[in-house]
C-alpha cells in the first residue's frame, strides 16, 4: 500500500534556510520537492565528485587477486597509498592499463625474437659499416631449399621442425634477388625483450598492490561519497525553494508520512520555523513511500524498477509478489532446484556465501526456492525425473500432482499444465481489468470510467457464463438471457457512453477503435502465458536429458570407475541447468507483469520515490 503523506511548506528568512535544511536533514523524514539532476556548475562537479566514489567504490570492492599468477608477490609487496585514495586509485587503474598493454607488447616481441636468439648487435652494425647487408628470412621447412645457400652467403640461425629461420649477407649496392619474401628485422634480442616484460610485470605487481592496499580506504572513501551526497541533496533543495519579498523570504514544499505529524510538529516548534499543513492530494505530486508487509516487500524492487505508482494509484506489489512467485515457480517448474534456491537463500542471510551481485537478495531468494518446491511438487518434476513415476511417491502425493492430458469437448486433447498456464493468464489479464476498472474509477470518477466497466463486464462476465453453461450449472434459457444483457450494457458502455458528452458518432468511433486494439491485443496477451509452460517442459527435458546421459556411462552400476563421470556428468548438467531455467524463470515473469499485467491494469508507474533530506544517503 502507498503511505498517506503531509504536504509541508515552510516559510523562513532567507539568511535561515541553510540551518534549516541542516536540520531536516537531521530530522530524517521530510523529502523537499527539489530536483533529481545537477541544476549549475557547483552542483554538476559535486555530482562529478559523487560519480567517480562510486565507481571506485564498485571497482575496490570487486578486486580479488588470489587468483593471479603473482597473487603472493601481489601481497607481500608494500605499497603506500598517497594523497587522495580516489585520485591514488585512478591513476593506479589508468597505468596498470598502460602496463597490461605494454606487457602484451613486450611478450609478443619475445615471440617473434625467440627464434632469432640471442645476437651481437654490434657485430650486425660492424656488417653494414663494412658494407654489406643483412637480411633476415623465415619460411616452412617444406619450402626450404638447400640450394639457396649457393645463390647467396646464407646462415640458418633456427629449425623447430616446422619453420626454418636464416639469414643472407650480400654487398650493399650489388644486384640482389631471392626467391622468398624477407621478413622484418628483430628490433632487438630475446634477452632484452624478456628483461622489458619482467620489469613491467614487476610494477603491475606494484599497481595490483597498491590498489589491494587501497581497499583498506573504502570506509573513507563510502564517508566521503555520503557527506558530498549529503552537501549535494541539500543544495538542489535549495536550489528548488521560492523566492519572495525581494529575496528576503524563502518557501520550501515538502512531504512526510503522515505517521511522522506528531513528531514533526514537536520538532518544528522547538525550531521555530514558520510552516503551513495539509492533507497531500495526487495534485500536489507527492513522493512514495510503499508500506507492505514482509513477503510483498520483498517484491517491491521490482515495482520500482518499472516505476513507482503515483499517490492515487493503487500498489500494484500486493498483486506482484504473489503472481511473480507463482510464475517463477512454473518457469523454473523442479521441485529440486527449488531446494537448491532456498539453500543457497539462506546461505546468504547467513553469510556463508558471499556474492556482491547477491547482497540483499537471500530473502527472495529463499522465497522463490520455497515457492519453487511446492509447484515443482504439483507438475512431478525432481531434478528431471518425473515424480509421478517413481515408485518411492505415495500415492496421496500423486493424486495431488497436476499431470497427463484432460480432453476439451468440441476441441480435442491438451496437455493439462499448458491449459493450466492459459488459464492462469486469462485470470491475471481479467484480474487486471478489474484492477484498471476500480483504480481509475477512483481517480476519474465512474463516468470517465464507464468504457473500462464496459469491457470488464463483457469479459469477465463472458467468461464467467461460458464456464457455467459448459458446465451445465445453468439452463440455456438463462445463458441466452445473460448473453442479452451482457452484450446490450457492454455495448451501451463501450460505443456509446465511453466519453460523456461527446457526440454519439465519435465515440462509436472510438469504441471500434477500442474493440480492434482489444481484439487483438487480449489474444496475444493471453497466449504469452504460454511460456509459463514451455519454459518449464524445457528445463525438465534438459534435466531429463543430462539424467539420461549419466545413466548411459553408468550403465548397471557395477562398475565402481563409472560412478565419477556419473556424478560429474549430474553434477555440471543441473548446475548449468539450474542456471539457465532461473535466468529465464527471473526474465519472463517480469516480461508478463510489466507487459500484460501493467498494460491491462493501467498501470503508469510516473510517481516519484520518497527521498527525504537525511545525513546518511548511502
Amino acid at each position: 500500500m502507498i503511505t498517506k503523506m503531509t504536504k509541508y511548506s515552510f516559510v523562513l528568512l532567507t539568511g535561515e534556510k541553510e540551518g534549516f535544511l541542516e536540520q531536516l536533514q537531521e530530522l530524517g523524514v521530510v523529502d523537499i520537492s527539489r530536483s533529481v539532476k545537477p541544476v549549475d556548475q557547483d552542483s554538476s562537479e559535486m555530482f562529478a565528485k559523487v560519480t567517480r566514489a562510486r565507481k571506485t567504490l564498485e571497482y575496490l570492492e570487486g578486486i580479488n587477486f588470489s587468483k593471479d599468477a603473482d597473487a603472493e608477490a601481489i601481497a607481500k609487496a608494500t605499497v603506500t597509498v598517497e594523497g587522495d585514495p580516489v585520485d591514488f586509485i585512478e591513476q593506479c587503474r589508468t597505468k596498470l592499463s598502460e602496463l597490461n598493454t605494454s606487457l602484451a607488447n613486450a611478450e609478443k616481441q619475445m615471440k617473434v625474437r625467440l627464434p632469432w636468439g640471442d645476437y651481437d648487435k654490434k657485430a650486425i652494425d660492424g656488417l653494414a659499416e663494412l658494407g654489406y647487408t643483412v637480411r633476415y628470412y623465415c619460411v616452412d621447412l617444406k619450402r626450404y631449399d638447400p640450394v639457396w645457400s649457393e645463390l647467396q652467403p646464407l646462415q640458418i640461425v633456427n629449425n623447430d621442425g616446422q619453420k626454418v629461420w636464416f639469414v643472407t649477407v650480400a654487398p650493399k649496392g650489388e644486384e640482389y634477388s631471392f626467391p622468398v619474401q624477407e621478413v622484418a628485422a628483430p628490433e632487438g634480442t630475446y634477452a632484452e625483450a624478456a628483461a622489458e616484460a619482467a620489469q613491467i610485470k614487476a610494477e603491475i605487481i606494484g599497481c595490483k598492490a597498491g590498489l589491494l592496499n587501497a581497499k583498506d580506504y573504502i570506509p573513507a572513501i563510502k564517508e566521503a561519497c555520503n557527506k558530498e551526497l549529503v552537501d549535494l541533496d541539500r543544495y538542489l533543495a535549495d536550489s528548488a525553494a521560492s523566492s519572495a519579498a525581494e529575496d528576503h523570504i524563502t518557501v520550501f514544499t515538502g512531504f512526510a508520512p503522515v505517521e511522522n505529524d506528531a513528531e514533526l510538529a514537536e520538532a518544528f516548534d522547538k525550531m521555530g520555523v514558520l510552516y503551513i499543513k495539509d492533507e497531500a492530494v495526487e495534485e500536489d505530486n507527492p513522493p512514495i513511500k510503499l508500506k507492505n508487509n514482509w513477503f510483498t516487500r520483498q517484491f517491491e524492487s521490482f515495482t520500482g524498477m518499472y516505476g513507482m505508482p503515483v499517490y492515487s494509484e493503487f500498489d500494484p506489489t500486493s498483486i506482484v509478489a504473489p503472481f511473480y512467485l507463482l510464475f517463477f515457480a512454473m518457469c523454473l517448474g523442479d521441485a529440486g532446484y527449488g531446494i537448491v534456491l532456498l539453500l543457497f537463500g539462506l546461505m546468504l542471510n547467513r553469510g556463508w556465501v558471499k556474492f556482491a551481485m547477491f547482497d540483499g537478495l537471500g530473502n527472495i531468494i529463499s522465497i522463490l526456492g520455497a515457492g519453487t518446491i511446492v509447484v515443482g511438487t504439483l507438475l512431478g518434476t525432481f531434478f528431471g525425473m518425473s515424480l509421478y513415476e517413481a515408485a518411492w511417491v505415495p500415492e496421496a502425493v500423486k493424486n495431488c500432482m497436476i499431470v497427463g492430458e484432460v480432453e476439451v469437448p468440441g476441441l480435442g486433447v491438451f496437455n493439462i499444465q499448458m491449459l493450466l498456464a492459459l488459464a492462469i493468464g486469462v485470470f491475471h489479464i481479467c484480474l487486471a481489468m478489474t484492477v484498471k476498472a476500480i483504480g481509475y474509477t477512483k481517480r476519474f470518477g465512474f463516468k470517465e470510467t464507464i468504457s473500462a466497466w464496459g469491457w470488464l463486464l463483457l469479459i469477465v462476465g463472458g467468461l464467467i457464463v461460458a464456464i457455467l453453461g459448459v458446465g451445465k450449472l445453468i439452463s440455456p434459457v438463462a445463458i441466452k438471457w445473460a448473453v442479452i444483457v451482457i452484450g446490450v450494457l457492454s455495448a451501451l458502455a463501450i460505443y456509446i457512453f465511453n466519453t460523456p458528452g461527446r457526440n454519439p458518432l465519435v465515440n462509436i468511433g472510438a469504441g471500434l477503435w477500442d474493440t480492434y486494439n482489444m481484439a487483438t491485443g487480449i489474444l496475444g496477451d493471453v497466449l504469452s502465458y504460454i511460456r509459463l509452460f514451455a519454459l518449464g517442459l524445457a528445463g525438465g527435458m534438459l534435466g531429463q536429458a543430462f539424467n539420461n546421459l549419466g545413466q548411459m556411462v553408468l550403465g548397471d552400476g557395477s562398475n565402481i570407475i563409472l560412478w565419477l563421470p556419473f556424478v560429474l556428468i549430474l553434477l555440471f548438467g543441473h548446475v548449468l541447468n539450474i542456471l539457465m531455467s532461473s535466468l529465464g524463470a527471473f526474465v519472463h515473469p517480469l516480461r508478463l507483469t510489466f507487459v500484460e499485467y501493467f498494460k491491462n491494469a493501467g498501470y503508469e508507474g510516473k510517481g516519484a520515490a520518497y527521498n527525504p533530506l537525511t545525513t546518511n544517503k548511502e
